[in-house]
């Protein structure tokens, strides 16, 4: 697996949990605040895919 499948897993994961966080609290899927956290989740599921392909060399 390369670095480029690596961030795009966890810019997935990332942007799937922070749709679902505002969901906790009873707002819609589609909210504004829905979109906002995903968008929050995938630049930090890019920073953790980053970080990981860097500290493991791939």
């Amino acid at each position: 697996m390369n670095s480029k499948s690596l961030i795009w897993i966890f810019l997935t994961i990332g942007s799937i949990i922070g749709a679902y966080v505002p969901m906790l609290w009873g707002d819609s899927a589609l909210s504004m605040s829905s979109i906002v956290f995903s968008s929050i989740g995938g630049i930090v599921g890019i920073w953790v895919g980053y970080k990981l392909g860097k500290s493991y060399g791939i």
